[in-house]
């Protein structure tokens, strides 16, 4: 029995995963441009990271498995952000949550840039991503062209290997 129920426990995540709807923007399209309030209220632009490879990271602090990614995160951006890799953090957040979202900031020790309007599931950038689960994220490249989409742990350190190899 004791089998049986951690197989299960190993599947569930993998078929809840095989089961999410893809990403609203395919690999080769252009993402398009946002602006939103960084933690300290100044208008951020995806547009000003035009020049670098760009990961746009979906998350919240009140969700485990982003929070659960962010050292990934924080791996990939240590190694490679000197070579031309920036990350834009864009969390879901409900209004009156700030406090969590900058806990959530400094206890994963995330050092990019970090935006939110405070709506949750209905705000601007999240209907025109269509963000329908977190964590999602687009790898960008310097034109702004989605070159992957929702990659996760190894699979975000292998593609960024071979992003920059030779670099």
């Amino acid at each position: 029995m004791k089998k049986i129920t951690l197989i299960l426990l190993t599947l569930l995540p993998v078929a809840l995963f095989a089961q999410l709807p893809a990403p609203k923007y395919a690999i080769g399209t252009m993402a398009p441009d946002f602006t939103l309030p960084d933690t300290a209220g100044k208008e951020i632009s995806l547009s000003s990271f035009k020049g670098k490879y760009v990961l746009i990271d979906f998350w919240a602090s009140w969700c485990k498995p982003c929070r659960m990614e962010n050292p990934e995160v924080v791996k990939a951006y240590a190694r490679y952000q000197q070579k031309g890799f920036e990350v834009l953090g864009v969390a879901l957040e409900r209004e009156g949550a700030r406090g969590a979202w900058i806990n959530a900031i400094k206890e994963d020790g995330l050092p990019w840039t970090q935006v939110t309007d405070f709506r949750y599931w209905k705000g601007d950038v999240v209907k025109l991503y269509s963000v329908q689960y977190v964590p999602q994220n687009y790898l960008l490249d310097p034109e702004g062209k989605v070159i992957a989409t929702n990659l996760r742990g190894e699979d975000l350190q292998r593609k960024l290997a071979k992003v920059f190899k030779g670099k």
